[in-house]
């Protein structure tokens, strides 16, 4: 049946975990009550993208789009807008939030995005097999089991020019054809869902909001390259897009779209989910399949490559999540069309995590090409808090910094490659001129070293001993002859270490030693943190001329380490100071500052 509205309640885990599930119990028994629960569909859909203005609701066919919605302001949009027809306005978001003008009504905000791999995602209930068919849904996988051969799909797949968006970029159409070419009786198809790159959710936000596009995508790899067998590996610590993938295969299995004789064909085709324990050494792949065989997730060497040579040593094709998302629509709109997105080197779009020091934070899918600055300013919104741009960290801790310098820059995999950085699987982390850039690498090298499975003494060894030397540094205790022992250690490790982990974790400390250079002499030469960050190289003081002695900071403070009368300048002491920064937040009067 037609509804006059539809009302979209965004379904992602950042809006669940705002209670968005009681915002869309409380519009249907709203909707009830005004009687228009006949006039009125209410859908509880995928992530928006707009996270960080979340729980987000979008009203059709207005194109209204509230933010920031509470369970108590469901009744108002019910009776003032659907019932009413008025916008609530207090709900809409506020467009002098933005650093360069940018007019985001809730929908301005994708006028720079091209929604591919995100073409469901806050559009459709995934928990609904029909609203994906509605949209195409499984039309792509009809198209090749009755229309097209393996060699004609791996041929359009490879006019397309798609790139795996894992991180290494490498051909996807090449990838499927070493599998195709084995002569093996068994094949398997993997989905890499373990995302464990800091502030990265792209894969899970696919999944929760278009688990059928993830499915369809690796049955039409299997009927490509001669695999009936299917697993994805997601990390266990994803409930929800577990749960909407079973139910999607469910459904699938249901309408004759996975499992036996597919569509009444010979093909016959179906998918396991395995559940990773959170290693992020696991997303590499060769550590990926070690865990789905049920051993110890380490990397293994290669060749043999696993398309030739993968689970249980038969030929595996392996893709992540973004990676299969773009399949179906290839298909169907042809390689060429896609190959039509991008640049020369990097076609299609690119979905990024954008967090950080940004004002709105969320999930962007742009053309290859796209500039930072658009990225960051345009979509974005600009740094929070009218603060300075410092760098971009794109690539998660396998990746580099990016200065203001080269903010013009195109995003595909050359040009990050020729920065020092990468594409990664699409983590963004912004810095402002708050954050210290030596603090920063430390934190992304302490995780690569937590994280590192130490089967290679290149990285086991290596990445500890950065590790050891950077935290020298915060603490003052550098020399500086550790910036060339760093970058030495840094190039052995990309060239000797065993797996991709190994080989980027020094990214981070080789491209901020190029264009930070100077934070880190202050950091050893001057005893001194810029950015105010690191500990033990910054002291808390109380300026005479502020203070009136009002006893806020001193009743705060959890180590009494302020000292002074009521109407008299008080004192920190810092032998007994922990440097928590709790007297600079409670002061009303700026007396409090940092050296």
């Amino acid at each position: 049946m037609a509804y006059r509205n539809y009302v979209l309640v965004c379904g992602g885990v950042g809006c669940e975990s705002n209670k968005a599930d009681q915002i869309y119990q409380n519009l249907l028994t709203a909707s009830v009550a005004n009687n228009i629960s006949d006039e009125v569909q209410i859908v509880k859909t995928g992530c928006f993208g707009f996270c960080e203005q979340g729980p987000v609701i979008k009203v059709l066919p207005d194109e209204t789009f509230y933010v920031n919605v509470a369970p108590s302001d469901a009744e108002e949009i019910i009776t003032e807008h659907l019932v009413k027809g008025r916008e609530v306005t207090r709900l809409l978001y506020d467009t002098s939030q933005s650093t360069r003008n940018v007019k985001i009504d809730g929908l301005d905000y994708y006028q720079k995005q091209f929604r591919v791999v995100l073409r469901n995602c806050g559009v459709i209930d995934p928990e609904n097999i029909d609203e994906y068919i509605v949209r195409d849904g499984y039309a792509a996988l009809e198209k090749v089991i009755f229309k097209m051969t393996p060699d004609d799909i791996i041929r359009e797949i490879k006019t397309s020019e798609l790139r795996g968006r894992g991180g290494a970029g490498f051909p996807t159409w090449l990838k499927w054809s070493f599998t195709k070419d084995v002569n093996e009786a068994q094949k398997y198809i993997v989905c890499n869902a373990d995302e464990g790159d800091p502030g990265a959710y792209m894969d899970r936000s696919t999944l929760e909001g278009d688990p059928h596009s993830i499915l369809e995508a690796m049955t039409i790899a299997g009927f490509a390259c001669g695999a009936d067998k299917g697993f994805i590996y997601i990390r266990a610590e994803y409930p929800l897009a577990i749960n909407r993938l079973k139910i999607a295969m469910d459904q699938s299995r249901e309408y004759g779209l996975l499992g036996e004789n597919i569509l009444g064909s010979d093909f016959s085709f179906d998918i396991e989910i395995r559940l990773g324990a959170g290693a992020f050494v696991c997303g590499e792949e060769t550590a990926l399949l070690a865990s789905i065989e049920g051993e110890r997730g380490m990397p293994r060497p290669r060749p043999p490559f696993p398309a030739v040579k993968g689970v249980w040593d038969k030929p595996t094709v392996i893709n992540n999540v973004e990676t299969w998302a773009n399949v179906p629509v290839i298909i169907l709109k042809g390689g060429e069309w896609f190959s039509k997105i991008g640049t020369a080197d990097s076609k299609g779009t690119k979905v990024f995590a954008l967090t950080g020091r940004i004002r709105n934070s969320g999930l962007v899918e742009v053309p290859m090409g796209t500039t930072l600055r658009e990225i960051i300013y345009d979509i974005g919104g600009g740094i929070a808090d009218n603060k300075e741009f410092k760098a971009v960290q794109t690539g998660g801790p396998s990746g580099g910094v990016i200065t203001k310098d080269f903010l013009d820059t195109p995003i595909d995999y050359g040009s990050l490659t020729a920065l020092g950085s990468m594409m990664g699987s699409g983590g963004m982390i912004i810095m402002d001129e708050d954050d210290c850039i030596v603090d920063v690498t430390k934190f992304y090298l302490g995780f690569s070293v937590e994280e590192s499975c130490g089967k290679c003494s290149p990285c086991r060894i290596g990445g500890r001993t950065l590790y050891n030397i950077l935290d020298r540094i915060t603490k003052g205790e550098g020399e500086l002859a550790d910036l060339r022992k760093m970058q030495e250690i840094g190039e052995a490790m990309k060239k000797a270490s065993l797996c991709g982990l190994g080989q980027t974790a020094p990214n981070p400390i080789l491209s901020t030693i190029k264009y930070f250079e100077k934070e880190y002499l202050a950091h050893i030469k001057d005893g001194r943190c810029p950015a105010g960050t690191c500990k033990d190289l910054i002291s808390y003081h109380i300026l005479a001329d502020k203070c009136i002695g009002c006893t806020a900071c001193a009743r705060k403070c959890p180590t009494a380490a302020i000292s002074g009368e009521r109407r008299q300048v008080h004192r920190i002491d810092p032998e007994l100071c922990i440097k928590c920064g709790v007297c600079m937040e409670v002061c009303k009067f700026d007396a409090v500052f940092v050296r």
